[in-house]
């Protein structure tokens, strides 16, 4: 049976760059009784940002399909006459909430966008280049070189939708999940009388007088699922936002107590929080004989278990509005959930400027850090203005006694990102 990847797309990987720095401008003074015009140049425009916004209007990954690299606008060059060039447009990709960013390559997180508008910084743009008006000094008033624009960032991200709902339906596959969330809301998912019918999660809105909720049904749980068996980590994960669960017990089951364990164990095994949600329990297909001849067994377990049992046909919609109303009276007992600070949010920002590390790899030198390396990309190196300043600026930040003391000769090679020179 082919899986319904195309109408429930939760996981997506996308590169992202922001925009080049724009880079700066040599020009002089030309005015006809102005014979020794100073410097001019303006300075490159800054590159664009990459953002990821959260909006509500979404509710799958599936555009990414069709689109996975994103780049945002580069920087204007810099004019003469001191004009500067325009800045790179931002560029902001819109995804659902509940979508959580990870640096593809360290895994590391991002961003958890849960809130409607909020936006995070992914790729942060390359600074604009400075024109020859800003090397002006007293001792060089004529500088004839200006700054590259600084390259954009790009990389790989991983991104992940755990769905945002109040209430899960959880149980085996064929417990009448789906049919459940049919019979209390507008929504209208597959149904058939097979397991696995529910293939992806599917969303509803419940009314119950002057209340409502989001209630989700999620594809069912085979043992093992905790390790990936069957739809595994994609059923787990979409849980674990959910308030409050449903465990929808299948009545013509040979077992439904023992169903019950088996979940609660693959919950637990997962992420044991999720074992600590709190439950409804409700034994469906009453309007089976079997399923009225295990009631009194399931009652009587699930009571003596502390949870609530109720008994329920999804299929004649039978014993709903208790259910309903027991989903409302938790929900309104939850204490409000507070918001993650600040703090414990990652957001994408750029290393400590200065730092920087010499290393060897074979006979030449390796010089890391973002400012060293910055500044390297920016230099013309076809200038030898532009490289004299170079040279000044390493001697400034340490980066050329420190090459010293780690044992540099004239004639070796010294790597500076993508930069490969000569030590003299």
């Amino acid at each position: 049976m082919q899986r319904e990847s195309s109408l429930f797309f939760d996981k997506a990987r996308i590169y992202v760059k922001s925009g080049d720095g724009g880079n700066g401008c040599v020009s002089f003074r030309r005015e006809k009784y102005v014979p020794l015009g100073g410097p001019n140049g303006g300075n490159g425009g800054r590159g664009g940002d990459v953002y990821l916004v959260a909006d509500r209007h979404l509710n799958t990954l599936i555009g990414f399909q069709r689109r996975r690299r994103f780049e945002a606008q580069r920087g204007a060059r810099g004019q003469g006459k001191g004009k500067h060039g325009r800045s790179g447009q931002d560029l902001y990709i819109k995804v659902p909430l509940g979508t959580v960013a990870r640096d593809a390559e360290t895994r590391e997180l991002i961003a958890d966008l849960t809130r409607e508008g909020q936006e995070v910084l992914v790729a942060q743009g390359g600074r604009g280049g400075r024109g020859n008006a800003a090397f002006a000094t007293p001792t060089n008033q004529a500088p004839r070189f200006a700054e590259k624009g600084e390259p954009g960032q790009g990389r790989w991200l991983l991104l992940e939708l755990k769905l945002i709902a109040d209430v899960g339906i959880i149980g085996c596959p064929n417990a009448g999940k789906s049919t459940l969330l049919a019979a209390v809301s507008a929504a209208r998912p597959k149904i058939a009388d097979y397991p696995f019918t529910t293939l992806s999660p599917n969303l509803g809105v419940v009314a119950v007088d002057e209340h409502s909720f989001v209630m989700a049904d999620l594809p069912g749980l085979i043992e093992g699922a905790h390790a990936g068996a069957g739809l595994g980590h994609d059923f787990l994960r979409h849980i674990e936002r959910t308030k409050i669960l449903v465990h929808l017990l299948d009545g013509a089951s040979p077992d439904p107590i023992r169903d019950f364990i088996a979940i609660n164990e693959e919950l637990a095994l997962f992420n044991p929080t999720l074992a600590r949600k709190p439950q409804v329990v409700a034994l469906n297909k009453m309007d089976l004989p079997e399923a009225q001849g295990r009631w009194p067994l399931v009652k009587e377990e699930m009571e003596a278990r502390g949870l609530t049992a109720l008994a329920i046909s999804a299929l004649r919609k039978e014993g709903l509005p208790p259910l309903l109303h027991r989903l409302v009276q938790l929900l309104e007992s939850l204490p409000p959930e507070e918001a993650p600070a600040e703090a414990e949010v990652k957001v994408f920002r750029p290393s400590e400027e200065d730092r920087f590390t010499i290393g060897r790899e074979g006979e030449a030198f390796i010089v890391r850090g973002k400012k060293v390396e910055r500044i390297a990309i920016m230099t013309d190196w076809g200038n030898e203005e532009a490289v004299a300043r170079f040279q000044r600026v390493m001697a400034a930040m340490g980066v050329t006694m420190a090459l010293r003391e780690a044992g540099v000769r004239p004639g070796d090679t010294v790597r500076i990102g993508d930069i490969e020179l000569e030590w003299r």
